[in-house]
């Protein structure tokens, strides 16, 4: 599932293009995802974007604001005057619209965003701006790296739980917007062993853990994110991060630590990677 680098790279590329455009019609391909709400969308200007945790939101002059969660495979390819010198990804995107498309968004001066999602688990919801905070998932989001997440709460929410490091970094309800790739790769960086319950952490593992979330999520910006699935950014280009991907993916490859050769386990379900002979 896109992370914070791939949540953020998409936000970025909605600011750019959507800032300032005035929503002419919404095309809707798939009913389900979205019900009656074309009323308040019509006719508004797009005035911002924001992300919370893995979530966006596009707040509109009228007070509405569109929330939505790409969740496993949901895109958001925006097609205009700027990007006719860009070329969408053939495999992940194709002709416009596909099979996939579940929205179309109409904007002045003939531009269109394209929302598609080919698992279908992804949703968008049309709410009040002032309702934004109420809804469950950014409700409920813990703080995030960049914004809110200090070091303090850091330590206090890992020495107070018995599960695994790499659960707890996990749980959007305690940190927002990292996932599995990041966490795999800031546990190799700090060299921390993902099975080690996180209230064995001494103070400087959880300072170097804490220090080695913020670097790799860095990376993962500066690389436009991880295309892993189906992820693409505003443009319906692939992020660059899956080609620097420390240990995630890299199964019986050498751990740049020490050379040691990297193993995948599961953790709560999830595929893990680590290096046994520098993580401890």
């Amino acid at each position: 599932m896109p992370e914070l680098p791939e949540v953020e790279t998409i936000k970025l590329g909605l600011q750019k293009y959507l800032v300032g455009k005035k929503i002419i019609d919404i095309e809707v391909q798939d009913s389900k995802l979205f019900q009656d709400q074309k009323v308040h969308l019509k006719g508004a200007n797009i005035t911002a974007v924001r992300r919370f945790g893995k979530g966006l939101v596009i707040d509109l002059d009228n007070e509405y604001s569109i929330a939505v969660h790409i969740k496993l495979t949901g895109q958001f390819v925006y097609q205009g005057n700027e990007t006719k010198k860009s070329s969408p990804s053939v495999k992940l995107v194709g002709d416009l619209p596909s099979k996939f498309t579940r929205l179309i968004f109409k904007l002045e001066k003939n531009a269109q965003l394209f929302f598609n999602d080919v698992r279908r688990f992804a949703w968008v919801k049309v709410v009040r701006t002032s309702d934004v905070h109420k809804l469950p998932f950014f409700k409920e989001l813990g703080p995030e790296p960049f914004k809110d997440l200090t070091l303090v709460y850091f330590q206090k929410i890992l020495k107070k739980t018995n599960s695994s490091v790499k659960t707890v970094l996990m749980d959007q309800k305690k940190i927002g917007g990292v996932g599995n790739i990041y966490a795999n790769d800031a546990l190799n960086l700090s060299k921390i062993d993902p099975r080690r319950k996180a209230s064995s952490l001494k103070d400087s593992e959880v300072k170097k853990l804490f220090d080695a979330i913020h670097d790799v999520l860095k990376k993962g910006l500066k690389y436009g994110g991880a295309t892993e699935m189906n992820y693409v950014n505003v443009e319906g280009n692939e992020g660059q991060y899956q080609k620097h991907f420390l240990v995630y993916g890299r199964e019986g490859e050498k751990c740049y630590n020490c050379s040691g050769t990297i193993k995948k386990i599961r953790i709560a379900g999830r595929g893990t990677y680590f290096c046994p002979n520098c993580q401890k």
